[in-house]
């Protein structure tokens, strides 16, 4: 039993070592970014016999700032790939590598319907202005008013700044929102018609602040949405995305898996 184990350590070690190397070299091919540190944060196994995921933290100096990041590679200890496909639908196994979520998603904080005690537990990263999750949204949080004793579902802000930088200045005022007591705030920000007073890609604070205090009969400035908290909240919470790896939105976790169907949640519930 100790030989195996031995062995199996030694196996182990040398594929870390093999992945690290590789990304090592992959990423010192860039010369605008300086590698500090690399390790591996999370081997996963794969329904490819012999082939493991591998996620890797990544932090090095691009433009002498510090970026922090993850990256996902594939080995069988000898090959090396940055990805596999499944030729069956064409989708990259990079999902059955995300990070499974640990208890401190389940925030009471933001928690937005349900029953924060409830065995079954949904977690989202959205965008307001998200055109899918315009409508993906408010399903999900419609369906778990109707099992709320059964389930619970945390919401956590990821606006897509470069596509959408709308988004953020509208987040912020979501938490203010909730602040300020307004009922459900969540889910009247994505049902409302936000191209009556501005577009995704507005840029100016005023009218965006202006378009949300019209809907919601507030009166938020600009000085409201640049508080530090305000400020640490929304960073915190696309901190929070980036460690499980989202990328995009709407990213949906159920149970602390990540769903790339985004429909399980139909499956939660009293009834189920």
């Amino acid at each position: 039993t100790l030989a195996v184990l031995l062995t199996t350590s030694l196996f182990a070690s040398v594929f870390y070592h093999n992945v690290l190397k590789f990304e090592k070299k992959r990423i010192s091919q860039n010369p605008n970014v300086k590698l500090e540190k690399l390790s591996i944060n999370t081997k996963k196994e794969l329904p490819v016999k012999g082939w493991y995921g591998y996620i890797i933290d990544v932090e090095a100096k691009v433009e002498n700032k510090i970026v922090n990041a993850k990256d996902i590679v594939f080995s069988d200890g000898r090959y090396i790939s940055l990805d596999l496909i499944d030729s069956k639908n064409g989708k990259s196994l990079k999902d059955l590598v995300t990070p499974s979520l640990t208890s401190k998603y389940y925030d009471k904080t933001k928690l937005i319907a349900g029953n924060h005690n409830a065995k079954d537990k949904i977690v989202i990263f959205s965008d307001p202005l998200c055109p899918f999750c315009m409508d993906y949204v408010p399903e999900v949080i419609n369906h778990v008013n109707k099992n709320k004793d059964s389930i619970a579902l945390y919401y956590y802000h990821f606006p897509l700044l470069r596509l959408h930088p709308a988004a953020g200045p509208l987040s912020k005022l979501m938490e203010l929102g909730k602040e300020k007591g307004i009922k459900d705030i969540e889910l009247k920000v994505y049902k409302a018609d936000w191209d009556e007073y501005f577009g995704s890609k507005e840029s100016d604070n005023k009218k965006i602040i202006a378009g949300f205090n019209k809907e919601f009969n507030t009166s938020f400035k600009e000085d409201d949405i640049a508080t530090i908290e305000i400020l640490d909240l929304i960073e915190n919470d696309m901190k929070m995305g980036e460690d499980v790896m989202v990328q995009g939105t709407p990213t949906i976790f159920v149970n602390g898996e990540k769903d790339t169907m985004r429909t399980k949640y139909t499956k939660l519930g009293k009834n189920k």
